[in-house]
């Protein structure tokens, strides 16, 4: 802005934030298709956003999501998360959440890209920031802004059930998902410590309701654990509790994390599953694998960079 004297710009310089994200670390994978930022927020906090380009096929259109972040950190717990091993510091304000959006999209217009779909599937659980997530849509989706459908975003959550049933009620078309890993309450329980508030039959009639009132289309996230949630009986068991016109599986082969026992099935045992699930007439996607190489679970570079960093 030369029209002003430098005093003022100094100022202005001092006063405002072009951004409340900065990129720390930026690794790539899957021939730059995947694309991970580390991104530092204006405390020194930390957060992860993942940048996913998928190209075009018989089967579905050029596509660019970004899943972000909407805590950093996460409060729940669950055993299998990088994220949760870190434990929680904040959530992440309306601006932080925007302005992840807005990297990714400065960034994808230098090679002619634009982002096609939003998942909050990155660090954090979405509905313990209510507030911040749904303002963060609604300005995505303002005429003045961005002029984003809320029908390409999807929030993923672990069933905190109120939140659920506040946001059927906000006439907000987003998609639903609901991370449900196990078919029944005591496995559930012993991988996801809210379960024991919030159990499978209350989580699954949230998620129903949600997608009566809205049309939307529920997805209940699967990770595949070798040995524990994997077996064919309990393809079965989930095929019954998900049943409903309005609901999908999408099974994810859980991504190793360094320290943990934990480890995904052979992709024999990954076929079966989803096999078992498709002929009881669930809806079923095995979510393909990326970016193994850059510490591709949520959490996971954050968590080098900590370790990394002096006490």
């Amino acid at each position: 802005m030369r029209t002003l004297p430098p005093a003022a710009r100094q100022a202005l310089d001092q006063a405002f934030a072009y951004s409340s994200v900065a990129s720390h670390r930026r690794r790539e994978a899957d021939g730059g298709m995947t694309i991970k930022h580390l991104f530092k927020l204006q405390d020194a906090r930390t957060i992860e956003t993942v940048v996913m380009r998928y190209e075009a096929s018989s089967r579905s259109r050029e596509r660019t999501t970004i899943c972000v972040s909407s805590q950093v950190g996460c409060p729940i717990g669950c055993s299998f998360c990088a994220t949760g091993q870190s434990g929680f510091d904040r959530n992440l304000s309306e601006a932080e959440i925007v302005d992840q959006f807005l990297h990714a999209r400065r960034e994808l217009a230098a090679i002619d890209r634009t982002l096609t779909n939003v998942v909050f599937m990155g660090m954090g659980e979405p509905l313990n920031n209510y507030h911040a997530v749904v303002a963060a849509i609604r300005r995505w989706a303002r005429p003045d802004t961005l002029n984003f459908s809320p029908r390409r975003v999807t929030i993923s959550t672990i069933g905190l059930v109120p939140f659920i049933e506040r946001l059927a009620s906000e006439e907000l078309p987003v998609n639903l998902a609901i991370s449900l890993h196990a078919p029944d309450d005591d496995l559930r329980g012993s991988m996801i410590p809210v379960n024991k508030k919030y159990p499978i039959a209350a989580v699954v009639a949230a998620a129903r309701a949600h997608a009566d009132r809205t049309g939307r289309r529920t997805s209940y996230e699967y990770v595949l654990l070798e040995g524990v949630n994997d077996s064919l009986a309990q393809a079965r068991q989930l095929a019954r509790v998900v049943r409903h016109p309005r609901s999908h599986v999408n099974l994810i082969p859980m991504n190793p994390i360094e320290g943990s026992s934990m480890a995904p099935p052979t992709r024999a045992r990954i076929r079966a599953f989803a096999t078992t699930l498709q002929e009881a007439g669930i809806s079923t996607t095995v979510r393909a694998t990326r970016g193994l190489d850059i510490d591709a679970a949520c959490g996971q570079l954050r968590a080098r960079e900590l370790a990394a960093s002096p006490a």
